[in-house]
């Protein structure tokens, strides 16, 4: 412990700056948690919500992994979804990537990497979906900012996907999901122009309960 004591000193610079600010900060957030958002976005060091979203801790429930994945089968993904949405009441679902990602970069190349390989199969495959666009596109680095956004992308539609967020839209609950994508060099969001708010927007072949 003692070589992290710079940490601890930090912690209690945090903590007594609050209260400075707002004596009862604490005691009011140890009560609840009421967050309108959930982000789920990469576990890349330089992208902490808060903080990119200007958020006070409790604003945001976050969950993250490497290159920002919703896979089907990640059971802790799912539970944290559920979590925020039938428990939290979140009105927004951020999937969020980043211009920069190393697991996107990684799934790109013809080369193995270890355990990772398996997690970015989810990429490879979205990078075969979308092969015929990404295959049109010249320069290397703009072909891989593009794989960026379309993982977002399908990404989203993962997350409509799931009876979780279906069954939330049947119980007519007020539910956007979003897709993102940060800028490291600038530290500017961007909008994909991906908002889904309700069954009608998912591919029928994915519905899992009939529209209303």
């Amino acid at each position: 412990m003692r070589e992290l004591k710079k940490l601890f000193e930090n912690n209690q610079i945090w903590a007594r700056e609050k209260i400075k600010k707002d004596p009862d900060f604490f005691r009011n957030l140890s009560e609840k948690q009421t967050p309108k958002y959930l982000w789920i976005g990469c576990a890349d060091s330089r992208i902490p919500a808060n903080e990119v979203l200007g958020l006070e801790p409790g604003e945001i429930f976050v969950h993250r992994n490497v290159a920002n994945l919703v896979p089907h089968t990640d059971f802790n993904c799912l539970s944290v979804l559920q979590y925020g949405i039938e428990y939290l009441n979140v009105r927004h679902v951020i999937i969020c990537g980043h211009y920069g990602c190393g697991g996107v970069a990684a799934a790109m190349k013809n080369a193995q990497f270890g355990l990772v390989d398996n997690w970015l199969r989810n990429i490879r495959d979205v990078y075969s979906r979308e092969k015929k666009e990404l295959d049109s596109i010249a320069g290397t680095i703009q072909k891989y900012q593009r794989l960026v956004e379309l993982n977002v992308l399908h990404q989203v539609m993962n997350v409509c996907h799931t009876t979780i967020v279906q069954n939330a839209w049947a119980e007519q609950k007020k539910l956007s999901i979003h897709g993102w994508v940060y800028d490291v060099a600038t530290g500017l969001l961007k909008d994909l122009n991906c908002c889904i708010s309700s069954l009608d927007q998912v591919e029928d072949t994915y519905h899992t309960l009939k529209l209303h």
